[in-house]
């Protein structure tokens, strides 16, 4: 029984640490300082999907890397779960702050799809951030920025890498 709460303790905890790497803006805030001035996009725009893709990274990643995982289920659950109150969150805050109601989660499991749907309809990708790239410069607004598709794929490479490092280290995976 007392390993039970230890384990379940220890995905708690997990949880909790991959939604703070989830929603921490400092990387957002790196790659926005890389981005170069002649990059033909909205930096704003660009600094809101970058959030957005680095939120749905880390929930794609425990799909991916934890797979065959016993603790899969449970860590999804607590992920997502934290990410639908931190959304909640700022659709409150939004709301106040604008007076129109958003819905911030589904615009989250909206991109999710869309970026799941772009990786299904080209299977023969050599890696995802080959296809994350360009679908990110899409939906920022210009699908042809090669700045826009480089910061996109760097973003998702990243938080995989740093999602696979981490549950390696605390040998979940």
């Amino acid at each position: 029984m007392e390993n039970l709460e230890k384990e379940k303790s220890g995905i708690e905890k997990v949880g909790e640490d991959l939604f703070n790497f989830a929603v921490d803006r400092e990387y957002v805030k790196t790659l926005m300082a890389m981005l170069p001035e002649e990059a033909d996009i909205k930096p704003s725009t660009v600094e809101y999907e970058l959030q957005i893709l680095k939120i749905i990274s880390v929930g794609w990643s425990l799909s991916y890397y934890l797979e065959s995982s016993p603790q899969k289920s449970r860590l999804e659950e607590l992920y997502w779960k934290s990410i639908q109150e931190f959304s909640q969150n700022i659709s409150k805050t939004t709301n106040l702050m604008i007076g129109h109601d958003i819905d911030y989660f589904q615009i989250l499991k909206d991109r999710l799809d869309m970026y799941v749907d772009a990786m299904d309809k080209k299977p023969d990708a050599p890696e995802p951030a080959v296809v994350i790239g360009p679908e990110f410069a899409g939906t920022c607004g210009n699908v042809d920025d090669v700045y826009t598709v480089i910061t996109g794929s760097r973003m998702f490479l990243t938080v995989i890498r740093d999602v696979k490092e981490y549950l390696e280290a605390i040998k979940l995976r």
